[in-house]
């Protein structure tokens, strides 16, 4: 067989050496990622809603917030999401009602998200990125229907998460034509709590980019990598990290990864493939302002969802040789 003339340079997985431990725990696990299980809290049904001078009903946010947070998680149009949420309301025997469909549209347009009650506390390890969200516009539709050529239309989601606990404390959403580095202040800016490091990619090694984490605080560690053609900085300053990791590199051949914690930034790149897969990878609201609500939702939702408690891991053995 021709196979068996190139067997001696083919790649071979090795036998492996590790023995699950956990079999039932994990499977258990497992069943649990497909339950369902629906609550609204006290709290968000005393504030559901209230009555005008008509007798006609208001929503509160809060209730604009939870159906959107419904149809983000089970990408569904709004109409579906609203009869969702009416046979919810229903089976739970509640008087007030689900907002239609054209109020949670016109409300989303500048709707302020509430912020996770489970945010991780300080000093984090912060890890930035940014990842492309499609947009289905005129462009689009030309193309799928005629089969005219068309310049893609995306936005641009940058994300700051918590190295620990691999929650999204930050995110901003921009147009396609905005640079990376100049949203790394506007994510720190939402970070409430102390930072010891920051981790990002190549992308933002510059001078500017380490001035403006210095101005956050002083006592922040950068760690992203040089690029090839990065000089050491003419003038001693803010950007003294950016020097020392070129000297690691020109005396060292490489910069360590394990010694920097460089590989920590995978993490980022988990949670941007988290949402892509879970929310979806592209933004159904037309608008800028409702689509950057519809990002601060999807965020809200993965944080949620990370809150409740992840399945457990699979627990290995090493098997005696």
């Amino acid at each position: 067989m021709p196979n068996k003339h190139n067997d001696d340079r083919r790649h071979h997985i090795p036998k492996m050496s590790f023995k699950v431990q956990n079999w039932r725990e994990y499977e258990a696990g497992l069943r649990r990622r497909g339950s369902l299980t629906l609550w609204i809290e006290d709290v968000v049904l005393d504030r559901w809603q209230s009555v005008g001078p008509d007798g006609q009903a208001r929503y509160r946010d809060i209730a604009i917030e939870t159906c959107l947070m419904l149809r983000a998680a089970f990408k569904m149009p709004l109409r579906q999401t609203e009869g969702l949420m009416d046979s919810v309301l229903t089976l739970m025997n509640l008087s007030i009602a689900a907002p239609d469909h054209t109020t949670v549209s016109r409300r989303a347009v500048g709707l302020t998200v509430t912020k996770s009650a489970s945010a991780p506390t300080g000093p984090l390890h912060v890890l930035i990125d940014s990842t492309g969200l499609q947009v289905f516009g005129a462009g689009q539709w030309l193309e799928e229907k005629h089969g005219t050529k068309s310049r893609r239309t995306w936005r641009k989601l940058h994300l700051a998460v918590d190295a620990d606990s691999g929650m999204i404390v930050a995110k901003i959403l921009t147009d396609q034509h905005t640079d990376d580095p100049s949203q790394v202040g506007p994510l720190l800016a939402q970070v409430d709590e102390e930072i010891d490091k920051v981790i990002a990619d190549g992308v933002y090694d510059s001078a500017p980019t380490y001035d403006t984490i210095a101005q956050t605080s002083d006592n922040i560690e950068v760690v992203i990598p040089p690029r090839k053609t990065a000089v050491p900085s003419a003038e001693p300053g803010s950007s003294n990290q950016r020097d020392l990791h070129l000297e690691m590199i020109n005396t060292g051949g490489v910069c360590r990864q394990e010694a920097i914690g460089y590989g920590q930034r995978a993490q980022v790149e988990t949670t941007m493939g988290r949402y892509k897969s879970i929310i979806g990878p592209r933004l159904r609201a037309r608008g800028f302002e409702a689509q950057q609500t519809e990002a601060a939702i999807g965020v809200a939702v993965l944080n949620r969802m990370l809150a409740a408690g992840r399945p457990n891991s699979v627990r290995r053995q090493q098997v005696p040789a």
